[in-house]
């Protein structure tokens, strides 16, 4: 029998009805003949209010235990639909990342899987069983529980979809596919029926509806992803392998656009100008886990050059904490940041080797009076740091300048 790896995100957990109708979709698989893991988010947003019960005692709380905690929300999740599923006459069994042997680095909220085990779930499975997974989480080599970061379900799912060879991997959740946009934020956005790896790894780093993680997984191992709703039998998107030939969708140079909000930049002043700076800056960074995504160097004629950096506004403190004194010891004249900022982004693997594209986008952000700050991009990926208050017009003026808008 094939395997098929099915992944449920909160929305689709909440309550036990919601539950109980994702356990009847899930033993339609099961009567089709296919052996079924499933792999669990916590139940709503059981995580946030997890974190803010840790928050209400330290602003602080300690990593390790921390990740102790949150990890409990998707062992409630995939006991009930364990339950569930028993009383409906289904052999199952839940297993948390330990019990599966899920193994990871000791990055404590944002863990890398090192290996998956696969004994454990190849055992239930050959004795006829559902499998059900606690997903977001890990265990180091010292048996500490791990989780995986936001969305880390998703990668928990191409992880186990990989390793046991699955035909695929569906990922279901409260919208029916990818989008050529946020449709909560552009109404009339167009699903996006085929995607490659390569502009979906793009989009979901700029935002969109996946763990960025899962689609560089999926990318490497080859596991098709098929993202639809578990509300309704609506037709998602099939994520896979480039798209080549002349599929409709290929028409679109621009594949969507795709916007991140609780953006800060830190601007170091007059540091020298000269080999190894930027390497004493940005290695304690690193050490503590903070991601640094768009930077911007800027030298002067008096042998002095300033760096601008963004990092995500939930680790600008402790960047501050790590920037200012190296800044200090390597006779920067100062640190300064400016908070309430946004990422907007076009993306799509269409704009490799056709001019224009970047012209393009700021003359639409300019006739709409919207100031860009900083400025990356990749060889499919054009990003503009812009003001928080701005970046939901930027989308829908971006979305109808590339002619992205559904006609139907």
């Amino acid at each position: 029998m094939g395997i098929i790896v099915q992944k449920y995100g909160g929305s689709s957990l909440s309550d036990i009805s919601k539950l109980e109708n994702v356990a009847n979709q899930i033993v339609h698989s099961k009567d089709e003949g296919l052996n079924v893991v499933v792999i669990v988010s916590a139940m709503g947003d059981s995580t946030d209010r997890l974190v803010q019960l840790a928050k209400s005692i330290t602003n602080d709380p300690d990593p390790r235990e921390l990740d102790a905690l949150l990890a409990t929300g998707e062992i409630v999740s995939c006991t009930l639909l364990a339950i569930i599923l028993k009383s409906l006459g289904y052999d199952a069994i839940s297993l948390s990342g330990y019990q599966v042997g899920i193994h990871t680095d000791e990055a404590y909220g944002n863990a890398r899987i090192n290996l998956v085990d696969q004994e454990r779930v190849r055992t239930e499975l050959s004795s006829g069983r559902i499998v059900v997974i606690a997903g977001f989480q890990g265990i180091t080599d010292g048996l500490d529980i791990t989780t995986l970061g936001r969305g880390g379900s998703d990668t928990t799912a191409v992880a186990l979809a990989a390793v046991l060879g699955a035909d695929r991997c569906e990922v279901y959740t409260d919208v029916d596919g990818i989008y050529t946009a946020d449709p909560r934020v552009v109404p009339n956005a167009r699903k996006i029926l085929e995607v490659g790896y390569e502009d979906m790894l793009e989009l979901a780093s700029m935002g969109a509806k996946m763990h960025p993680r899962s689609i560089e997984l999926a990318a490497v191992y080859h596991v098709p992803i098929y993202v639809a709703s578990s509300f309704n039998n609506i037709i998602g998107t099939l994520i896979h392998d480039q798209i080549k030939g002349n599929s409709m969708e290929n028409r679109y140079k621009v594949t969507g656009v795709a916007y991140q909000l609780g953006i800060s930049k830190v601007t170091v002043r007059s540091l020298p100008d000269q080999p190894g700076i930027a390497a004493n800056l940005f290695e304690p960074l690193a050490a503590v886990g903070i991601s640094v995504d768009t930077i911007v160097q800027n030298a002067s004629q008096d042998k002095t050059t300033d760096i601008s950096f963004t990092v995500a506004t939930s680790d600008l403190a402790k960047t501050l904490d790590e920037v200012i004194p190296v800044a200090q010891n390597i006779g920067a004249s100062g640190v300064v940041n400016d908070d309430g900022l946004s990422c907007v982004s076009i993306v799509g693997s269409g704009m490799q080797n056709t001019p224009g594209y970047a012209s393009h986008m700021f003359r639409i952000l300019a006739d709409g009076n919207v100031n860009i700050d900083m400025i990356t991009t990749s060889e499919i990926r054009i990003s503009c740091i812009i003001r928080e208050e701005q970046v939901l017009e930027a989308v829908r003026l971006l979305h109808r300048g590339f002619s992205l808008d559904d006609d139907g």
